[in-house]
């Protein structure tokens, strides 16, 4: 004697094939089924990509103070930047932003740095420090981990922003590390985003007289001169963006 089981799915079979032949659908073949996942679903590229960039501005937000925590990039220059560090961050090099006091360059990086984060890269590791903030930690007690600590870890940080350099004139020692640091960067092409209210050299190109105040004179040529050849250079000009803002 069938078990009941076996005779009962047995009998709902059969009824199932009566049913399909009555309506001329026994010899229908089945279509195909689309088991991709939409956007919002676990293993769709889209998914995963929305929630690396939800955890990167989290990230990011930490990192950034609280005056610049609704930066956006409006620079089309820092904004094609922001992008290649998002798809290749070794292909994107060195920015230098220079200017006076007010132009928006930190307030441009930090929306650069933001672009970065929300396009939702494989990965979000960011140091945004002052250079001032910066030659207190190489200095030698400057730090509680070592200085030789900090240094290896912002020549290895995969995003590095040093906001305001050349805002004081570094002493030797210094002068050597922030060589090193630059060096190794640019040697692993790891993105880096430097502001400073000086220009890299105001230097006349016919004359050779300087026009002013500059990055040789404060930090030193050897730097300088470095910096020059390995940083894409972007002059921010017009009216200052914190009048703009206060009136």
């Amino acid at each position: 004697m069938p078990e009941p089981s076996r005779a009962f799915n047995g009998n709902l079979t059969a009824r199932l094939q009566r049913a399909l032949e009555a309506r001329g659908l026994d010899h229908v073949e089945p279509g195909p089924i689309d088991n991709r996942p939409d956007e919002d679903e676990p293993g769709h590229p889209e998914y995963h990509r929305k929630r690396r960039a939800e955890w990167a501005v989290k990230r990011w937000e930490t990192a950034t103070p609280y005056r610049y925590q609704n930066a956006r990039s409006t620079h089309p220059v820092l904004q094609e930047w922001a992008d290649r560090v998002a798809a290749n961050p070794r292909s994107a090099g060195f920015l230098l932003l220079t200017g006076s006091f007010g132009t928006g360059k930190t307030h441009e990086s930090y929306g650069a740095l933001r672009r970065i984060a929300e396009a939702g890269p494989d990965r979000y590791e960011v140091i945004a420090i002052t250079a001032p903030d910066m030659y207190a930690l190489m200095r030698p007690g400057g730090s509680e981990r070592g200085t030789e600590y900090e240094v290896k870890r912002l020549k290895k940080i995969p995003l590095l922003l040093i906001d305001d350099l050349g805002t004081e004139k570094i002493s030797e020692f210094t002068e050597e590390a922030t060589y090193r640091l630059l060096n190794e960067r640019y040697n692993e092409s790891l993105p880096t985003l430097i502001t400073s209210n000086l220009p890299a050299d105001s230097r006349d190109p016919e004359t050779g007289r300087k026009q002013g105040p500059d990055l040789i004179e404060k930090l030193g040529e050897r730097i300088a001169d470095r910096l020059r050849e390995i940083t894409r250079i972007v002059p921010m000009e017009g009216p200052s963006r914190r009048r703009r803002e206060a009136s």
